[in-house]
């Protein structure tokens, strides 16, 4: 009968002990440690608005399809482009042939006795060959630009990377300028946590991060950054430029969140990462006290 007695009070207090360093565990897994479910995964968005306007002739995306680097997005009408570049090159034909004939008057005159040749009419024939030269140079300088302006009809991607949210169709009209789609760096994928200000302290530079994502996929990375200034709503400025500070009357003070940026390392084959899914954060640090 002790004997039984003792074996249940030593099978009590183990569990008891059990049951402490477990919930001692769990505490300070929540409460200390860095993790957070406030996680965001975030990629460079890159937006693309044509140099030159005009109407959409060609379009060879679709929505969501992977592009590459150079890859044309779409092809604006170059009639009004190309007829410049003619222009320009008429130009260019007419300032050089009146260059070089002012060159040769200049150099005629040059040639003759002072007797037959005023010196001012030396001093005159250069000026004018100077300054056909510099209306050829121009001229140059406008062909180069027209050109540049055709070129500029066709659009390629600057990066490898997926359109997304693509509005813009053949036969619109596209301005200069204005942004007509948007794509995704496929590179550039990183994951922002929102961490509280009381776990910041044990949050370093290079410690190991595991990034949960709600479709179930794991990511492996590690912190790269940590944020030093988020906005502040409590203090705006007002039109006089001076600190509005709104008045608290809550008692309960909430910790403010920091983005730290963590830099992806892995990504399991198959998953489908997208900008603006949701995970949760764990760290695990590299650097103690």
């Amino acid at each position: 009968m002790i004997l039984r007695k003792l074996i249940g009070f030593l099978a009590t207090a183990i569990i008891f002990v059990a049951a402490l360093a477990i919930g001692r565990a769990l505490w300070i897994h929540y409460m200390d440690e860095p993790w957070t479910r406030d996680g965001r995964v975030r990629a460079q968005i890159v937006t693309i608005a044509p140099d030159v306007s005009g109407a959409v002739v060609e379009l060879p995306v679709a929505d969501n399809q992977l592009v590459t680097k150079g890859q044309v997005l779409m092809r604006i009408d170059p009639s009004h482009y190309q007829v410049a570049v003619e222009q320009a090159e008429a130009a260019v034909a007419a300032r050089k042939a009146e260059w070089q004939m002012r060159r040769a008057d200049a150099q005629r005159r040059a040639d003759m006795d002072s007797l037959v040749v005023s010196k001012e009419s030396r001093e005159n024939a250069l000026q004018a060959s100077a300054s056909a030269e510099a209306q050829y140079r121009q001229a140059l300088a406008a062909l180069d630009a027209a050109k540049l302006n055709l070129s500029r009809t066709t659009v390629v991607s600057p990066v490898d990377g997926y359109v997304t949210n693509l509005s813009v169709y053949r036969g619109d009209y596209a301005t200069a300028g204005t942004p007509k789609l948007a794509i995704v760096d496929s590179h550039s994928f990183w994951v922002y946590g929102y961490f509280e200000e009381t776990r910041l302290e044990r949050v370093k530079i290079g410690d190991k991060a595991e990034m949960r994502l709600m479709s179930g996929g794991v990511l492996k990375g590690h912190v790269e950054s940590i944020s030093r200034g988020i906005y502040d709503r409590d203090n705006p400025q007002s039109r006089e430029l001076v600190a509005d500070v709104n008045p608290t009357f809550n008692w309960v003070r909430l910790a403010q969140r920091v983005p730290v940026r963590i830099h992806i390392d892995e990504v399991p084959d198959g998953l489908v990462l997208a900008a603006g899914t949701t995970c949760t954060v764990v760290l695990s640090p590299v650097h103690r006290d």
